[in-house]
């Protein structure tokens, strides 16, 4: 992490107060670093730190934070099984998984279990602190072009036929509208750029895009991009 102030943008946390924040490491200065950094923004809290991943289960208990900030490689229980614990609760916190490589089988079993996105543990504060917020607000830090170069680098177990016939199967679930929208999304496309080439309002789209999250099971739009880019492997 470089040595930049933290970003001074807008505010875009919850409305009922800051965006409150597990931060999730086995180093110690990697979390003094983290907590450093995002506690120098307003619209941010760190409520909890934690070395291991056998301790997240209980501190999101008690903390309810929106963001968990999830290492993958710690010894005991590692980010990855700890993500998929979490992900399976009812009203889960986002994870967002930090790595020093970016071509990681493990960061990609992460994002398929459910994570918002990942960082590289050498962000820039600024960068840090707005992915943050963008998380919160609901939106991945990880574009479909970003999740198609980690694919191709890394091979997460189960072989590519397998989960392209899952992926068939799971994309025949839905309407030939809402397959246009899921493809869109597997493209990178925003809902705007979506709308537009579709000719629907960003309303439209957004509403497409719920019913799709429901009727795959899935919990954000990087997962749509990974079903799709498996059904076309």
């Amino acid at each position: 992490m470089t040595a930049d102030g933290p970003s001074t943008g807008p505010i875009t946390g919850p409305s009922t107060g800051p965006i409150k924040v597990l931060i999730v490491d086995d180093d110690a200065m990697v979390r003094a670093g983290l907590s450093m950094i995002l506690g120098g923004a307003a619209d941010i809290e760190i409520v909890a730190e934690a070395g291991d991943g056998a301790e997240v289960p209980p501190l999101v208990g008690a903390h309810r934070p929106d963001v968990v900030l999830m290492d993958i490689r710690m010894p005991g229980i590692d980010g990855l099984t700890a993500t998929e614990t979490l992900r399976r609760t009812q009203e889960p916190p986002e994870v967002v998984v930090l790595t020093t490589f970016h071509a990681d089988a493990q960061v990609l079993r992460a994002l398929r279990a459910g994570a918002a996105g990942f960082l590289l543990k050498d962000i820039a504060p600024g960068d840090l602190v707005q992915a943050i917020r963008k998380v919160a607000a609901g939106e991945p830090i990880l574009s479909p072009v970003v999740t198609r170069q980690l694919i191709t680098h890394v091979s997460d177990g189960g072989g590519p036929g397998e989960r392209g016939e899952r992926a068939r199967r799971l994309l025949g679930r839905l309407s030939e509208r809402e397959r246009e929208v899921a493809t869109a999304v597997g493209q990178g496309k925003s809902n705007a750029d979506i709308g537009r080439e579709l000719y629907m309002s960003v309303p439209t789209v957004k509403a497409h895009v719920s019913r799709i999250l429901t009727k795959l099971g899935l919990n954000n739009r990087v997962q749509v991009a990974l079903l799709v880019y498996d059904a076309a492997s």
